[in-house]
């Protein structure tokens, strides 16, 4: 499913989206808030990409490539993982290029996923950040997601354990 807003079009994430992860995936800052380091190999990318597009063939995920309308150019990714039709949760998760920070295409990606969300049938959604990620926290709180808990030294991560937030919304 095409998900469209005023500035921005997400479109089902494909491995041939690959290559203009790449930068995002292997840039230090960008991942400095995500569970593993940055990726180095184009490979290493390219095979992450891959489980990411299995997980929404097998129906566990749903994950979009977040492009400016009318560029073919990836900005950022956005998906929903963990994905219990069941249950009708899952866990939101975004990243952007460094380049387009401040700019409100998180939050423009990320209201649009949460729209989708609900119009899927999905009650319940939560996020997770890493202590410290001030931006996908406050981003996280503009679209009403509410801080439901701490998880103290959750994450391993370059030789330390960190501390992660748990942040939830009902739909």
């Amino acid at each position: 499913m095409i998900l469209e807003t005023e500035r921005l079009v997400l479109a089902p994430l494909t491995v041939a989206d690959a290559p203009q992860l790449y930068p995002l995936l292997s840039d230090p800052e960008v991942m400095a808030h995500w569970d593993h380091d940055a990726l180095e190999e184009p490979a290493e990318v390219e095979a992450c990409v891959a489980a990411q597009v299995e997980a929404m063939q097998a129906g566990q995920a749903l994950s979009w490539a977040i492009r400016q309308a009318g560029d073919s150019a990836v900005l950022g990714s956005c998906e929903l993982v963990d994905l219990d039709l069941r249950h009708h949760t899952a866990e939101l998760r975004f990243m952007l290029a460094r380049d387009r920070w401040g700019q409100a295409i998180a939050l423009e990606a990320v209201s649009a996923v949460l729209a989708h969300a609900a119009s899927i049938g999905l009650k319940r959604l939560n996020a997770r950040t890493h202590v410290g990620d001030n931006r996908a926290e406050a981003l996280l709180k503009r679209v009403g997601f509410l801080e439901e808990g701490y998880q103290k030294g959750h994450i391993h991560r370059e030789g330390e354990r960190r501390d992660c937030r748990l942040f939830g919304i009902s739909l």
